[in-house]
């Protein structure tokens, strides 16, 4: 597979490899294996998020500030 970038985000990718010693090509592997995992993280925690609403397990509004204002003050 090819992947054509701007010469900008070339030069990018070619410098943070460069700083950390690795080729380009690896960098991006990395990156794209990172942002696959990551993006498949973030939809299961929306499914079970909008599983334990379904079910009735939610804060309201009121619960929210609440637990907010809590946060802050600690």
């Amino acid at each position: 597979m090819e992947l054509h970038v701007t010469g900008e985000l070339e030069a990018k990718l070619t410098h943070s490899a460069a700083k950390q010693g690795r080729k380009p090509d690896e960098l991006v592997q990395d990156v794209l294996t990172h942002y696959f995992e990551e993006e498949a993280r973030f939809v299961e925690a929306v499914k079970r998020g909008e599983e334990a609403f379904e079910r009735g397990q939610h804060l309201t509004h009121e619960q929210v500030g609440q637990r907010l204002q809590r946060f802050l003050k600690t």
